[in-house]
């Protein structure tokens, strides 16, 4: 049997081929058909570079960690054949120091799908079938939405980065920077009860934003951002920006926390250090998630998360190259959808 399977071949080069399933599924894997899977900014990097915040691809490999799935061979593990599986990408060696207390994300042998962090690489969800670990497939009802569940490695990573800055019910939260990250880190601040302020350097977002939790906002580089004050007691940096970083740095309280979800890149714009000194701020780093992934699937199953907006544009697994093509001109606000259709036109948003 055979099934369609992009590739990324090179730098701005997606091959769509027919691949070969195998005969035989490893032990402790099940076959799973993608349902929807969604672009990351890492996979915009490995497609602009061929490569990711230092780590370089050595050969083709199929992007792709975000997703959910339908189970085809359940091959003797629990799940039962059909039921939608949302997939935590992490798959952990349980051995560990890391992985003994729980910190998964910090787990020094793991494999990541679609990365080229794991040597040799492993292959990601942008094809039609794959088998993956039983114990990375967390089965849903029936009912949830696929669209919805493939938020839930992306949201997990936010709820993450509002777990280490410490966001609580009451919390005065800023995010800086309204991409899909920073979005999805409203919807978690907003969850927990927090009150959301957004800034971005785009209009359209900050609007996004309020749709999405977010109870007020504003332009940076205006007046507006000028006239702010020091009064949020966590701010996520969600942009990768040095100046949205020193923004974060003068906007969070004293004794406040700046949680950096993002890969702040490297520019001639002075970092303002000694605010971190003065203030004495906590900037502590976010990556990928542990308990959260439970948290998030559970949120999305009880349907009270607005997603929808967040929805930027939907694109069939055969024009997986033109959706990478949209995020990387900018033209889509949300997440980048990619579905398991073999039609030729993008699918309605």
């Amino acid at each position: 049997m055979t099934y369609q399977s992009t590739c990324l071949m090179a730098a701005g080069q997606i091959e769509l081929a027919d691949a070969q399933m195998p005969s035989t599924i490893e032990p402790g894997f099940v076959r799973l058909k993608m349902a929807t899977a969604s672009l990351c900014g890492t996979d915009l990097h490995y497609y602009r570079h061929f490569a990711n915040a230092g780590f370089e691809l050595d050969n083709p490999v199929t992007l792709g960690h975000e997703a959910c799935a339908h189970v085809v061979d359940a091959n003797g593990s629990a799940l039962l054949p059909d039921t939608l599986v949302a997939l935590n990408p992490i798959i952990n060696c349980g051995l560990c120091e890391q992985c003994l207390i729980g910190q998964i994300n910090l787990c020094t042998a793991k494999r990541f799908p679609g990365s080229a962090t794991t040597k040799p690489h492993m292959d990601g969800f942008f094809r039609e079938y794959f088998d993956f670990p039983a114990t990375c497939c967390r089965p849903v009802a029936a009912d949830v939405n696929p669209d919805h569940l493939t938020f839930a490695e992306p949201l997990a990573c936010a709820m993450h980065s509002v777990n280490v800055g410490q966001i609580k019910e009451g919390s005065e939260v800023l995010v800086t920077g309204c991409g899909p990250m920073g979005l999805l880190a409203i919807v978690a601040a907003a969850a927990k009860g927090a009150r959301v302020t957004a800034t971005d350097i785009r209009a359209e977002t900050v609007d996004l934003a309020k749709q999405v939790g977010a109870s007020e906002g504003f332009i940076s580089g205006t007046t507006e951002a000028a006239e702010r004050t020091a009064t949020f007691d966590t701010v996520i940096e969600a942009s990768g920006s040095a100046h949205a970083f020193n923004l974060a740095l003068n906007l969070v309280k004293r004794q406040g926390i700046v949680s950096i979800l993002s890969n702040i890149q490297l520019s001639d714009t002075r970092i303002e250090l000694h605010r971190i000194m003065l203030k004495e701020v906590r900037v502590l780093g976010s990556f990928q998630f542990n308990r959260e992934f439970e948290e998030a699937v559970r949120l999305i199953e009880s349907g009270t998360l607005p997603l929808d907006p967040l929805i930027a544009a939907q694109f069939p697994l055969s024009q997986t190259a033109e959706a990478l093509e949209l995020m990387l001109s900018g033209g889509a606000a949300g997440k980048i959808l990619i579905k398991s259709l073999a039609a030729n036109a993008p699918c309605a948003a």
